[in-house]
């Protein structure tokens, strides 16, 4: 039970964070309200892969802290309870978070993935091609071009139109009467054709400007493609990455097989960890776990770098990272009670 609390609170973080980043994205690019829940419910999908293990790992810690500190533990060696007693509850629970890891890292998370990336470019198209509404500002090219119409008439031309558009330092302003828009069957490019205006160009805060006044004036504005490279490689079907060679998917391989893995080592890891010394408060060990965790990310992060570069070889993977996390955890385990073991044999020598 204290790993879903744990988990469902740290994934309560994160969603705050993210709600604020879809709904700013949605703001920008006006994407449809129907499709802002379900990029929050998949931005969550994806982000249970990074979770479940840090969950797990603190849920059995602190479960297992709360018993030693009310002596249950105490109680339960007394009575005759082993070490498989207490590891095999812990295994089968670890079992099966494993199994849903995997489900996600190999499957869910992918897909989820790959369906985030276009809903975001068919909401962005569908805002391209929208209208320009009258009494509201319209932002285009990624917020180089802003258009704001007045009044939009029957026949669809705009009214008293405003038009800044950023090149580099320079700015240019354009005041109209009327105007139209249009946009290219690709999407990328919107032309606004002003009629019986002005314009005004200069550098903000230099003297020197330039106003033009016009019959007609035509202002091509280029939306920029959005190219995600990390959301491309992570949205491809694990299928696909068991077929390719290419060191940058097998990495992306290598990491989604290590998720489900090192959900198992922290689990194992977590029971020897919470054991506490008489008088110890019950969260004593936590620090401890969350600086394991940490380590065995970022090591997880760089191996996986390592072998997109070609620095580390395919074959070698990221298991030598869960050996490493294993040996140091022992360390860290075992080195008070070895360390009490010297000191006494040196006081009674």
């Amino acid at each position: 039970m204290a790993w879903l609390v744990v988990t469902a609170v740290l994934l309560v973080i994160l969603l705050a964070n993210q709600v604020v980043g879809v709904l700013e994205r949605a703001a920008a690019n006006q994407y449809p309200q129907s499709v802002v829940l379900e990029l929050i419910f998949l931005g969550a999908l994806q982000n249970l892969s990074v979770l479940l293990p840090v969950g797990l790992l603190l849920g059995v810690v602190l479960a297992f802290g709360r018993l030693y500190h009310d002596s249950e533990m105490a109680a339960a060696f007394a009575c005759g309870a082993g070490p498989a007693h207490v590891y095999a509850p812990v295994a089968l629970l670890a079992v099966l978070v494993t199994a849903g890891l995997a489900w996600l890292t190999l499957g869910a998370a992918p897909a989820a993935t790959a369906r985030a990336m276009g809903l975001r470019s068919e909401a962005l198209r569908a805002g391209q091609f929208a209208p320009i509404a009258s009494g509201k500002f319209r932002s285009f090219g990624g917020g180089n071009a802003v258009v704001y119409a007045q009044d939009v008439n029957p026949d669809g031309t705009l009214a008293n139109v405003f038009v800044e558009r950023n090149r580099g330092p320079l700015v240019e302003v354009a005041l109209a009467s009327r105007a139209r828009h249009a946009v290219t069957p690709d999407g990328m490019t919107h032309i606004l054709t002003l009629y019986n205006g002005e314009r005004f160009e200069g550098v903000p805060g230099s003297p020197e400007f330039r106003i033009v006044r016009f019959a007609e004036h035509t202002v091509p504005v280029q939306v920029p493609a959005s190219v995600d490279v990390v959301r491309t490689l992570e949205a491809l079907p694990t299928r696909t990455l068991l077929a390719s060679r290419v060191p940058a998917e097998r990495a992306e391989l290598h990491w989604r097989l290590a998720m489900p893995l090192m959900c198992v080592v922290l689990a194992l890891v977590a029971v020897p960890l919470a054991r506490l010394r008489p008088r110890q408060g019950r969260y004593a060990r936590v620090w401890l776990a969350v600086l394991i965790y940490l380590l065995y990310s970022n090591l997880i992060s760089v191996g996986k770098v390592w072998i997109a570069r070609g620095t580390a070889p395919q074959w070698l993977g990221l298991w030598w990272t869960h050996v490493a996390v294993v040996l140091l955890a022992l360390l860290v385990i075992a080195a008070p009670g070895v360390t009490n073991r010297l000191r006494y044999r040196v006081r009674a020598a």
